[in-house]
């Protein structure tokens, strides 16, 4: 069997497959295409983000690997800067500055993930990334509607500016990203492991420019930092396993929530109305109890019985089987760039769909309850059928179940499900894209439709294994110019 590698942009799907010819596995090749990202796909991850990654298969005992962002110290902070941002039918406030950086953890979990699983060195997987980063990619059409939208956020620091807008604007499509500091830092990373990032001077460095512009992130915050692996998430649905990302973060949860709901109520591929309304479910269920509950021993177990009594994502799959399965985000930047290292710092701080119950109310060192799920479907003996995840904040859900609805209940193999168009659930109005059926929704209940398929909507990466035959299909969301490449 071969491999793919699917993600989010060509460059960094390449950078994934050609470890797998090189005789790596499914994950040094997620992270061979997460740290190419970091240049192809420079605003929505990076050194300063956070992330999940999800191993299982080939008689791996799945784990779930926890580096997102935790919220820092608790200190006076200077406000938070909102930046509106359009995406053409629907818009979207965020909130940078300084007090929206929380303690990163994208070095930490990359370097444990080559320690616990990988078979070739950091400092080769880091090499290629590295040259990309100092010799720059061009922006394809979808980074540079990323660059357009969020060219607020851009403009809003002079270091910022001068890394993604050098000509007093965003750069724009065919124009190449090149950062010579961020190619040294991935250089350490990949010579040093995190140390630096979480010890030393660029903990150091970074600790200090946030905290002289008004943030609360401390060099203890970032040494006090570590990966941690976790016993994924279990759900059953048609007779298949999922497995996702578990507690404390919210969006496994809530998705395991709706694909329990969906297989006892709809004997067959559930109705637009009937996935409406397993959305509002689990929409329902984030409550301040949920959110407090969510760090508790046992919470995803009690929490079911009670129900039902800018990121980017790689997914992996090699010629053993492994699947890999990660989610990576800087949110949509603070607009804090570390002098001297090309670290864009993330903004998960002022991300409302994290902080549902009011900004800062998280306690410091506690991870933020992120929408990210990285997941992977077993089939018949535990073999990986569908390794997938997505971008898009509160989309991120409802685009991963509607994938897996595609690929388990209509039978399409990666490219069709991840094609297909979706909707979304927020507060009381159903976001589509054209083409989905919207009879049986209750005439009173509003409906914003979209023009065309819109990054608003995610952006699932997936590859998957017919079960009949054992054949291999990879699909990256044209929503956000992502690319499947076979090894």
């Amino acid at each position: 069997m071969e491999g793919i590698v699917a993600a989010g942009h060509p460059v960094s799907a390449e950078a994934g497959a050609a470890v797998l010819r090189e005789g790596g596995n499914a994950v040094d090749a997620a992270i061979a295409a997460c740290l190419a990202s970091w240049t192809a796909e420079p605003l929505l991850t990076g050194p300063g983000a956070g992330g999940y990654l999800l191993v299982a298969g080939a008689g791996q005992e799945p784990t779930l690997l926890d580096f997102f962002v935790a919220s820092p110290s608790d200190a006076e902070r200077a406000p938070l800067v909102p930046v509106e941002v359009s995406f053409g039918d629907a818009t979207q406030t965020f909130h940078v500055g300084a007090a929206s950086v929380g303690a990163y953890g994208t070095p930490a979990g990359l370097e444990a993930a080559a320690r616990r699983w990988g078979s070739l060195p950091l400092a080769d997987l880091a090499a290629p990334a590295a040259a990309l980063a100092r010799q720059g990619v061009p922006l394809n059409a979808e980074q540079a509607y990323v660059f357009e939208i969020l060219e607020g956020i851009l403009l809003s620091t002079p270091q910022a500016a001068a890394q993604f807008a050098p000509h007093g604007r965003a750069l724009r499509a065919g124009e190449p990203f090149a950062s010579p500091e961020l190619a040294e830092t991935i250089e350490r990373l990949g010579a040093q492991g995190a140390a630096p990032f979480h010890h030393g001077d660029l903990a150091a460095a970074a600790a200090e420019w946030v905290c002289a512009h008004g943030g609360t992130l401390t060099a203890g915050d970032l040494a006090g930092y570590e990966a941690v692996a976790r016993t994924p998430a279990r759900v059953a649905y048609r007779g298949r396993e999922v497995l996702t990302n578990p507690p404390p973060s919210a969006g496994g949860t809530l998705l395991a929530l709706a694909l329990a709901r969906l297989d006892s109520v709809a004997g067959a591929a559930p109705t637009t109305a009937e996935l409406v309304d397993a959305m509002a479910l689990a929409q329902a269920a984030r409550t301040p109890a949920f959110d407090a509950g969510l760090p508790e021993d046992g919470f995803l177990d009690r929490f079911l019985a009670a129900q039902l009594g800018s990121t980017t994502h790689v997914s992996v799959l090699d010629a053993d089987g492994r699947a890999c399965s990660v989610t990576c985000t800087n949110g949509e930047g603070s607009g804090l760039v570390v002098p001297g290292t090309g670290i864009h710092l993330n903004n998960v701080m002022g991300e409302e769909d994290l902080s549902p119950q009011g900004f800062f109310t998280a306690p410091s060192g506690r991870r933020m309850p992120s929408m990210m799920a990285p997941t992977v479907v077993l089939g018949a003996g535990g073999v990986v059928e569908l390794v997938l995840g997505s971008a898009g904040s509160n989309r991120i859900r409802s685009a991963i179940l509607q994938t897996i609805i595609g690929v388990v209940d209509h039978g399409r193999d990666a490219r069709a499900a991840v094609d297909a168009p979706r909707v979304h659930l927020e507060l009381d109005t159903v976001y589509a894209e054209p083409g989905i059926d919207l009879a049986g929704l209750d005439p009173a209940t509003p409906v914003a439709p979209f023009r065309a398929l819109n990054l608003f909507f995610g952006g699932v990466q997936a590859v998957r294994r017919d079960p009949a035959g054992g054949r291999l299909s990879g699909a990256g969301d044209p929503r956000r110019g992502g690319a499947a490449v076979r090894a």
